[in-house]
């Protein structure tokens, strides 16, 4: 998605930073996860998975440069530094030396929590009348909402 860089609110609540910046340390960690995933899945499923992970690491890639971007228009600094991506996430880092079923687990879990904090952006942006952050918010909270159930339809059956 592409946003203006424009700064839409010349005072934004402190809240959609804040939280904006932990759905980018999120991010940052389920890029790395996925693609951890994705060098070391293994199984029957090898194929389809290797490639969702793929899809997943390459979108949060992105999405992260958007999430930046949106920070910097707010008036705030966005923050890369994976040291401090991994302390603050609630999201945690993963080696890849488990079962693809963990893996599937791990990152459907996952996505729900981004979900979750974009929802909570969306939400709070729409209370400020920030109609350019809540839908980038709601947009991306249905991509994470998206690759959860594709994630979770691989444990069915």
């Amino acid at each position: 998605m592409s946003i203006s860089v424009v700064a839409r609110n010349a005072d934004p609540a402190p809240a959609v930073i804040e939280n904006l910046e932990q759905a980018l340390r999120e991010t940052i960690v389920e890029t790395a996860k996925a693609q951890t995933y994705h060098w070391n899945v293994t199984g029957m499923a090898f194929g389809p998975l290797h490639a969702l992970f793929q899809e997943i690491y390459e979108d949060h890639f992105a999405a992260q440069d958007t999430l930046a971007k949106l920070i910097k228009a707010l008036g705030s600094h966005a923050d890369g530094r994976l040291i401090k991506a991994i302390e603050a996430s609630k999201i945690s880092e993963c080696d890849g030396a488990i079962s693809s079923t963990q893996m599937i687990e791990n990152l459907a879990r996952d996505q729900r929590l981004l979900s979750s904090t974009l929802r909570q952006i969306a939400s709070i942006s729409e209370e400020q009348e920030d109609i350019v952050t809540a839908d980038f918010a709601i947009e991306r909270a249905a991509a994470h909402d998206n690759f959860a159930w594709m994630l979770a339809a691989h444990l069915e059956g």
